[in-house]
Order: C-alpha cells, then sequence, then structure tokens
C-alpha cells in the first residue's frame, strides 16, 4: 500500500567560497559531504561573493573550482557584499545568508569544516538556533579596571532589547567567560535565513558602527560576527545545550580551522577523511596549486605536525598547538 506521508522537505547547507584559500577548502568540504550517504535529502550551495567596490580583487573562484563543485553536487549561489567585503571578509557568512531560499531550514558551516558522517542523525530543532561550543574565551578581555564580562555582555543585551539574565549559565561563576553566552560561529542553523540573516546583520552593523561605551577598549575585529551572534541566537528563542554533544565538532563535522591544527589535534578519522578525497585524482589536480595542501597533504608535513604532539597529554589551549608549530616551522594558514 503506497505511503501518503509528504517527503521530507531538504535542508540547505551553506559554505562560502571564494579565490583562494576559501575555494580550496570548499572543495574538501563538498566531496567529504558528497562522500557519506545522508539520511535526508541536502542542498549544498556555495555562496560566491562578486566583484563590487568592497572587493579590491574579483573574489570569484577559479572556473575549474566551479566545474568541480557542481560535479559534486553544489549550487553556486552569487551574492553582492554591501557592507564588509575585504575589510571584513568573516562578514560574507552574515550577507550570503539573504541570498538563500527563505523559509526553508538551513545550517552554515565555515568552509574550513569536514563531513565525517550522516548530517541526517544530527537532530536539529530548526526553531530553536545553537551555533557550535568548541570555542575559548576569545571574547571581550575586560581591561583590569575597565567593565568586567557582565558590563560588556548585558550593555549588549540592552541595547537589542534581550534579557540578559536568562541567557546566564548559572553553573559558572560570575566573571568566568563560560557563564555568558558566547559560540564560535563556525556552525549555526535556523528555520529561515532570511530572518536570521537581517538579525544578524542589523546587530552586527550596530556594534560595528556604534558600540556602546563598555566595548570601548575591546577589539571587534576579527570578533564581530562571534559578538553578534549569540545575540542573533537568544533573540531567536535558541541558546547554549540544544544539540547532544559528540555529533557537531565530532563525529559528524570536524572543523579543522587550518591544516597544521588538524593534524595536530584532530581525529585520526577526520584525517582518513581528508586524505581520501584528496587523493582523487580529479580533485588532487586542483588542490595541490594551494600550498598548505600540498606540503601536509601531498609532501608530509601533515604526519610531522601529528608527531609533535602526545594524544594522552595534549596542550590544554590552541596556542600551545600553535607555539609548538611555530617553533618546527609547520605553521601555516
Amino acid at each position: 500500500m503506497p505511503s501518503n506521508a509528504r517527503p521530507e522537505p531538504p535542508v540547505n547547507i551553506l559554505i562560502v567560497g571564494q579565490s583562494g584559500r576559501l575555494e580550496h577548502e570548499a572543495l574538501l568540504f563538498a566531496a567529504t559531504l558528497h562522500q557519506h550517504r545522508q539520511s535526508r535529502p541536502l542542498r549544498l550551495y556555495v555562496a560566491e561573493p562578486q566583484p563590487g567596490p568592497l572587493w579590491p580583487e574579483d573574489p570569484r573562484m577559479a572556473p575549474d573550482v566551479r566545474e568541480l563543485l557542481a560535479e559534486l553536487g553544489a549550487l553556486l549561489l552569487p551574492f553582492d557584499a554591501r557592507h564588509f567585503g575585504q575589510a571584513y571578509p568573516q562578514g560574507n557568512k552574515i550577507e550570503a545568508l539573504a541570498a538563500l531560499p527563505a523559509d526553508q531550514p538551513f545550517v552554515f558551516f565555515d568552509t574550513d569544516t569536514l563531513i565525517l558522517g550522516d548530517l541526517g542523525k544530527v537532530p536539529f530543532d530548526f526553531s530553536r538556533p545553537s551555533a557550535s561550543l568548541r570555542r575559548e574565551g576569545t571574547w571581550p578581555v575586560p581591561e583590569l579596571y575597565g567593565p568586567g564580562y557582565s558590563a560588556i555582555w548585558r550593555s549588549l543585551y540592552d541595547r537589542f532589547g534581550l534579557d540578559f539574565d536568562s541567557s546566564l549559565d548559572l553553573s559558572q561563576p560570575d566573571e568566568y567567560w563560560r557563564r555568558y553566552l558566547y559560540f564560535n560561529a563556525g556552525f549555526f542553523y535556523y528555520r529561515c535565513p532570511h530572518a536570521f540573516g537581517t538579525r544578524f546583520l542589523e546587530i552586527a552593523l550596530s556594534i560595528r558602527d556604534d558600540p556602546p561605551p563598555e566595548l570601548a577598549c575591546q577589539a571587534l575585529v576579527p570578533w564581530l560576527d562571534q559578538i553578534a551572534l549569540p545575540l542573533v541566537i537568544h533573540g531567536s528563542g535558541g541558546g547554549r545545550d540544544i544539540l547532544p554533544d559528540g555529533l557537531i565538532d565530532g563525529a559528524v563535522s570536524c572543523h579543522w580551522r587550518s591544516l597544521p591544527l588538524l593534524y595536530a589535534r584532530e581525529s585520526a578519522d577526520a584525517i582518513a577523511t581528508l586524505e581520501a578525497v584528496a587523493g582523487q585524482n580529479r580533485l588532487k589536480k586542483v588542490l595541490k596549486r594551494h600550498e598548505p595542501i600540498r606540503r601536509f597533504v601531498y609532501q608530509g608535513k601533515g604526519a610531522q605536525a601529528r608527531a609533535l604532539f602526545d594524544p594522552a597529554n595534549p596542550p590544554a589551549r590552541e596556542q600551545g598547538y600553535r607555539n609548538a608549530l611555530k617553533r618546527a616551522g609547520l605553521w601555516m594558514r
């Protein structure tokens, strides 16, 4: 008897691709997504900024990269930078959201991400947004005699009419960064990219162009997206600890940040996944143009980086990895 159940609507996956490093990372993302069977329908969009006054050089990807992305099932999504561009390329993730189809659930990933398994296993509740909790306390950095974490964050919640107290993790001590809602902006999701993106843009521009006095001594670059993101998520009914641990930034995806860090600290599965797709001849011809990929994947520098660290006693912070890699002449971005 035929089923009358309506097919599950696809989820739109969004990354950003542009000339240089990001186009090669986009290929790796698309290839790793393509090689894993997905238990729900997905559409991969690769947002590509178009030439304009905010880009001194043409930001579009090379033709052979575009062809390979299309072969891997990706849809190119051109968009114009109207507010950020070269001055703040992290703003691509904010402006690209308006180019996605409205009223359709989406998941954004930074391009330096590998898909390690089935995204359908991740129980997204698209009405309750969240983002990556794999982060360190990078912002704010309170001054000795200046406002502390609470005053800085409260000023932003007050600016946008949000309830600050309900955002706090009361299991964490006062004036400790984990008490305050803070994410890595390398991954986030919601039920509608236009609603999310409009609010994201509004908040980011307000902070950039007219920061509250409490932010006077705080750097906004490169942290602007990560300052605005908690406010967008909290105001949209989301928060921390909504997704189960161990899936995003775990068994299903890996936000690797840089190839030296990938080889130094990520799982053997992540490295095997990277090397499997990078070994495909049609991709290798393009990927080897990018010096970090050529050196770490094809010329063995990755194995050297991994050998520097004892997995049973890893550095406590990312800076410890970076410092050791730099001393060994193995740091590249």
